[in-house]
């Protein structure tokens, strides 16, 4: 339990003084890796170079995956070879099959491999990216795994879809994929985020204002998903949500509703993929899925990621209309 907490205080420092120093021109200083590129005599990117980045074992999956991602994207943006650290959750671990086919940072530390630490970067910053190239480029030749700080953030998600669709389907546990979609129905499912953003509503936090929406929003983009698939029939739509189906009343104008408020979240995720259409909440834990489904998703135009430009993809306005 001591290790934990020592951990714990370790992350929470640490936060601290990337919040304190991120916007200080002092702040790369702060890494050793910005003094090893002075006086470095450098090479090109080697073979032996890798780049991870960690899931925020505090936050919720879809936080967790977005860090992971981030991971993958800049390994290939920088021309490294990308190496796995786990979720914090085994059983997340296995259902995404994210770490199938990759190589492992702790197997790289068993060779011989250390952990360079990377200062957080602006990926539309060419400044910073010119400089976390020129730290990487100092350490060609030598055996070292760069590590990103905490949240890295990478805003299109998207470009590494293919790649995690592969992992997602490829993965054992679709062999234990259970729906309770009828077959021979279009299914709908309809992700409303409440849960944290309700414990905490009142607290006047700006980043839970952004993220809320009104029930009103998601009856009129179920409207105009019926609208736009008004040659349908026997449709069915999935609420996933947090709370009692009293709070929902204003969807009960819908036939073929189900309320899924009470189903766990490995569960709601799975059917989010599996839908034939996905009405999205500002949340990276129906982001997430969209960008594992096959279907047609309606999703907020106002988010902090992107969308991919496919048809597939319809924009909805803050009143929930294309």
């Amino acid at each position: 339990m001591g290790r934990i907490t020592k951990e714990k205080l370790r992350r929470k420092l640490r936060y601290y003084m990337v919040k304190g120093f991120r916007n200080r021109n002092i702040y790369p200083m702060l890494y050793p890796a910005f003094w090893h590129q002075i006086g470095s005599d450098y090479g090109s990117i080697t073979e032996e170079l890798y780049f991870t980045a960690r899931p925020n074992p505090g936050a919720g999956i879809g936080h967790q995956m977005a860090n992971w991602i981030a991971g993958y994207w800049f390994a290939k943006e920088f021309g490294l070879k990308f190496a796995h650290i786990p979720f914090s959750s085994q059983t997340w671990e296995d259902f995404l099959g994210f770490g199938q086919g990759e190589t492992a940072v702790s197997e790289l530390k068993r060779k011989g491999y250390r952990i360079v630490r990377l200062p957080l970067f602006d990926e539309f910053n060419p400044k910073e990216m010119n400089r976390i190239r020129t730290i990487i480029c100092s350490y060609s030749g030598k055996k070292v795994i760069f590590l990103t700080e905490q949240d890295q953030f990478y805003q299109a998600q998207y470009g590494v879809m293919k790649e995690i669709q592969d992992k997602f389907y490829g993965a054992s546990a679709r062999k234990e994929d259970h729906l309770i979609y009828q077959k021979e129905a279009y299914n709908i499912a309809v992700h409303v985020r409440r849960g944290d953003i309700i414990q905490k509503k009142g607290a006047n936090d700006p980043n839970l204002t952004m993220r809320y929406q009104e029930n009103e929003y998601f009856v009129n983009a179920l409207k105009t998903v019926f609208d736009y698939l008004k040659d349908r029939n026997n449709i069915h739509i999935y609420l996933f949500s947090q709370g009692k189906e009293e709070q929902f009343q204003e969807f009960r104008q819908f036939p073929n509703l189900h309320y899924c408020l009470e189903m766990g979240a490995q569960e709601s995720f799975l059917h989010m993929v599996y839908a034939d259409a996905l009405i999205t909440s500002k949340s990276s834990f129906s982001y997430k899925p969209a960008l594992l489904n096959n279907g047609i998703k309606f999703c907020p135009k106002n988010f902090w990621h992107d969308y991919p430009d496919s048809p597939q993809w319809i924009l909805l306005d803050e009143n929930g209309n294309i």
